[in-house]
C-alpha cells in the first residue's frame, strides 16, 4: 500500500528558504521513506512525544520534516521543513521548542 504524500503551506513555503539542492534533498527523502510504512520507526523516522507541530518527525542529516498519518486516507502530510544545529532548530527562520 503507497502512501500519497501532500506538502502544507507552511512546508511548502519552509522548502522554499531553503537551497535548491536542499529542497531537492528533502522532496528525494519524503518520497523514499514515507511512500511505504511512514508509521514504522526506523533509525530516520521516530515518532515524538506529544507536542503542537506534529506527531513524527524524519531526519535527513541536519533537516528536519515533520508530518502527520492518515492512514483511513492512505495520506502522509508534511506539515513542516527545518534545520537543525546542534540542540537547536530552526524552522522558517524561527527558533522552535519541542
Amino acid at each position: 500500500m503507497a502512501f500519497h504524500i501532500e506538502f502544507s503551506r507552511r512546508a511548502r513555503d519552509n522548502l522554499k528558504g531553503l537551497c535548491k539542492r536542499d529542497q531537492q534533498i528533502v522532496i528525494d527523502a519524503v518520497t523514499v521513506q514515507l511512500t511505504h510504512r511512514p508509521g514504522h520507526p526506523t533509525r530516520q523516522r521516530k515518532q515524538l512525544e506529544e507536542n503542537d507541530l506534529a506527531p513524527w518527525e524524519l531526519r535527513i542529516g541536519d533537516l528536519r520534516v515533520f508530518y502527520d498519518i492518515n492512514p483511513d486516507k492512505e495520506l502522509v502530510i508534511v506539515v513542516a521543513v527545518g534545520q537543525k544545529t546542534h540542540n537547536i532548530l530552526r524552522i522558517g527562520g524561527e527558533e522552535i521548542e519541542l
